[in-house]
């Protein structure tokens, strides 16, 4: 089925983006008891099963052709353009999108481990940056590069089947590192936890976000 499938088989670029992809992962989220290396090893799996399909070969569209009879003379790696049918322009309008999701959740994910990490250096509550609008932004970032990346640029099987688990791994583990917040800040941090959001801001926390990144 390769000879009717573009942008398959590059399996060097596909150890290249999972190497690079999983060291930036590792290198601001580094786990540490066996509940973040599970959360990891789901993040680990989503990268290598994404950029084998992306890069090497497209299981998933295999299995479509397989199963139910895709018209094998209008395939491509990319599944929005086989089934949609726009060819090289839907994978394009899926790549620039995926890639606005996936800068845009790496933004996120490394500026909130920054502040994350001079808050622990002052040994004090991280409430102010992306820490004004939720109390978890490295997650989001997660959340949201994955989803732009394993959704909507280059959905497969796997990728589309992992993101809600991983969603769930993860807002498990907030809520527990927000047990271990409690005990160590007791009541300034019940009040942070009760004036912002988990993981998607509000309308009150964007406006306060603004008016302090105007100030």
């Amino acid at each position: 089925m390769s000879d009717y499938i573009a942008h398959s088989g590059v399996w060097g670029l596909a150890i290249i983006m999972i190497v690079v992809a999983s060291w930036l992962f590792y290198r601001y989220l580094a786990p540490k008891g066996w509940r973040e290396w599970a959360g990891a090893g789901l993040v680990q799996a989503f990268i290598i099963a994404l950029y084998a399909e992306m890069y090497g070969f497209p299981l998933t569209i295999y299995l479509l052709v397989r199963f139910f009879g895709l018209d094998r003379t209008n395939l491509n790696a990319n599944l929005w353009s086989t089934l949609v049918g726009f060819g090289e322009t839907g994978m394009f309008i899926s790549m620039l999108l995926g890639y606005a999701l996936l800068f845009t959740g790496i933004g996120l994910f490394v500026q909130g481990w920054r502040e994350l990490y001079y808050a622990h250096r002052a040994r004090r509550l991280a409430t102010d940056g992306l820490y004004r609008l939720v109390r978890h932004p490295q997650y989001t970032g997660l959340f949201v590069g994955l989803f732009g990346e394993g959704v909507v640029h280059w959905p497969t099987i796997f990728s589309v089947i992992l993101f809600p688990i991983i969603v769930l791994v993860y807002t498990l583990l907030a809520y527990r590192e927000e047990r271990q917040m409690m005990k160590q800040f007791g009541d300034e941090y019940r009040a942070y936890r009760e004036r912002t959001p988990m993981f998607l801001p509000g309308l009150r926390q964007w406006r306060q976000f603004l008016a302090q990144a105007g100030s």
